[in-house]
This record gives C-alpha cells, structure tokens and sequence, in this order.
C-alpha cells in the first residue's frame, strides 16, 4: 500500500509499507493492504509505519526507528484518508 504523509512545511514521506497504525480520535487503529476506505481525524500520538522504508535525509529528525522493523512519527494532530491501498496523513 502506498503512504504520503504531509505536514504544513513539506511532504514527509511518500512509498511503499507494509502497514501504518494511526491515532485515531476514537483510538489507535491500524490499516493494511486491501483495508475499506477510511476517513478519521487523528489526536496526538504516533503514526507507526510498518516496512522497508527510506526516510529522505533532511527529516530523518522527525522519525525513530524502533527495532520491530517499525519507524514512527510523532504527530499533534491530523486526518487520515485512505481509498484504493493509498493512505494521505495530513499530520502537524
């Protein structure tokens, strides 16, 4: 499945994952391939991006890799839409 992730300031991350794990206002859910489509707007917490990613050098800060072979993004707040196995989180 195809993830952008985008802040006010620039687009984050966009490529290929496994899966990404959101926190959604209701709780923390999760998305995989082939998942209903889904519109939510996110609380703060983290966005766990599930694959073999590259995170492109001027925001490696913005990202922790933990050794699950997750990367998360700690967010403030956000929406997420997900339709056709493409996710757009729109996070600050």
């Amino acid at each position: 499945m195809y993830l952008e992730i985008v802040s006010p300031e620039a687009t984050l991350f966009a490529g290929e994952v496994s899966s990404v794990t959101v926190p959604g206002i209701n709780g923390e859910f999760q998305m995989l391939k082939d998942h209903a489509p889904v519109v939510s707007l996110l609380q703060e917490g983290e966005v766990k991006i599930t694959g073999q990613i590259e995170i492109e050098e001027e925001f490696e800060d913005k990202f922790r890799k933990e050794g699950n072979g997750k990367t998360v993004l700690a967010i403030k707040s956000g929406t997420i839409e997900l339709k056709n196995n493409k996710v757009i989180v729109l996070a600050d």
